[in-house]
């Protein structure tokens, strides 16, 4: 039967050795949320102003639909009615959009401040990080050259040091014995 292996120790122990600095991690994040919690209130802030100028609005154009529907005498008030609701109509149109675009200019601008802020913060986090991480990535490098040279240091003597010879039949031969023999 086939066992699967288990990567939890090996992917436990590369995630241990990656450089990395958490301070710096929670502090982006915490920049994410701070962000997020700005672009927030600024949308929110201008829904709000932006209902309260239609609310105003639907008011307004209700309440002169009340004035146009009255009972008139005349058939020629009907239709000065209708002219004065239009007119006020026209105006009170150009007043709230022009309220409306004010708002959304507001908000346009507050949000081209809070980016260029949280940009700037984002670039000082992470020149930070760059920083803290290739001095940790050095470090390392530093602590990985120096675990590979001494291995390789106490290899090199034994591999200098002269093997040591058997003595071999043409030795015995020159003794003039028959018997081979070795040493070590």
């Amino acid at each position: 039967m086939a066992l699967t292996q288990d990567f939890t120790k090996p992917f436990k122990d590369m995630m241990g050795n990656w450089p990395m600095d958490s301070d710096a991690m929670e502090g982006a994040w915490a920049t994410s949320a701070g962000f997020g919690e700005k672009l927030s209130n600024i949308a929110f802030g201008a829904a709000g102003k932006t209902t309260d100028i239609s609310m105003q609005w639907t008011m307004e154009t209700l309440g002169r639909m009340g004035d146009m529907t009255k009972a008139k005498s005349d058939p020629a008030d009907y239709a000065k009615a209708m002219s004065d609701f239009a007119t006020a109509q026209m105006e009170s149109a150009t007043s709230h959009m022009t309220a409306l675009g004010e708002v959304a200019k507001q908000m346009q601008s507050e949000t081209l401040e809070l980016m260029m802020s949280t940009g700037k913060d984002l670039a000082d986090d992470a020149s930070a990080a760059a920083a803290t991480t290739a001095k940790a990535t050095e470090e390392a490098a530093e602590k990985a050259t120096a675990a590979a040279t001494k291995p390789a240091a106490a290899a090199k003597p034994a591999a200098a040091a002269p093997a040591k010879r058997s003595t071999s039949t043409a030795t015995t031969r020159k003794t003039g014995t028959t018997a081979s023999s070795s040493t070590s």
